[in-house]
């Protein structure tokens, strides 16, 4: 399996886009990184590899038909490449718990983060903050849990949990910016607080992180558009 093969769609400000990344970075391959300016239109490459939900990111290796679904991406490249170090845990239990976090964070920790952003009103916002400080505290728990006193969820090296939850910091941190908060604080989630630094200074990591400003300039754009639209549809 030739690595020159290897394409990613993805787009610089997307968490999603930055898993496949990190775990084709994890696994020293080299692959074309495809740049989607989502906000000026989809391209046709996008579209022809992903019909069904049309978004990124999406891996293309070689011949085979394109992956589509970071988490899933992320699980392919592990089995694809086993000669690099494992990302998924070999354990089934271990296995089976570290999806269940990654599956918690995308449909209800994540959603919470981006709703501080648009929420109506200092109650909406109150309880959106609520709901991200206490996703944290179970992350701290589960840390504490998976890591067994070592630097990452996956152990020694980054993992299938790390690279799941690490892929959301640098809109944790943008959110904690515009709303000149700690979302992530030492004396609630210590453990956290060390690997999110840890994570973010990894070599497989460390270049595909956006920078926090340019990643704020952008949210302020994107919640431009949201409220925007709202604005418009409550006029109909």
């Amino acid at each position: 399996m030739a690595t020159k093969e290897v394409k990613v769609l993805g787009s610089w400000p997307s968490p999603y886009a930055m898993r496949p990344r990190i775990a084709l970075n994890l696994k020293s391959l080299t692959y074309e990184y495809i740049e989607e300016k989502l906000w000026e239109g989809k391209s046709e490459l996008l579209l022809q590899s992903n019909p069904v939900y049309k978004k990124i990111p999406v891996l293309i290796h070689g011949d085979n038909k394109p992956i589509c679904e970071s988490l899933i991406i992320v699980q392919y490249i592990d089995e694809a490449w086993s000669s690099g170090p494992s990302i998924l845990p070999s354990d089934p239990c271990e296995r089976a718990v570290a999806r269940f976090w990654a599956a918690y964070l995308d449909d209800k920790w994540f959603p919470a983060v981006k709703s501080i952003g648009v929420a109506k009103g200092e109650e909406a916002k109150k309880a959106a903050i609520a709901q991200v400080e206490e996703g944290l505290a179970l992350m701290e728990e589960a840390y504490d849990k998976c890591s067994k006193g070592k630097g990452y969820f996956g152990g020694d090296e980054v993992g299938y949990l790390d690279i799941a939850f690490g892929s959301f910091l640098g809109w944790l941190r943008v959110t904690e910016k515009f709303n000149a908060m700690k979302l992530l604080d030492e004396g609630k989630t210590p453990g956290l607080v060390k690997w999110a630094d840890r994570f973010c200074s990894h070599a497989a990591v460390k270049d595909v992180m956006p920078d926090t400003d340019k990643l704020a300039e952008f949210g302020k754009f994107v919640i431009a558009k949201i409220r925007a639209a709202g604005a418009a549809a409550e006029m109909h």
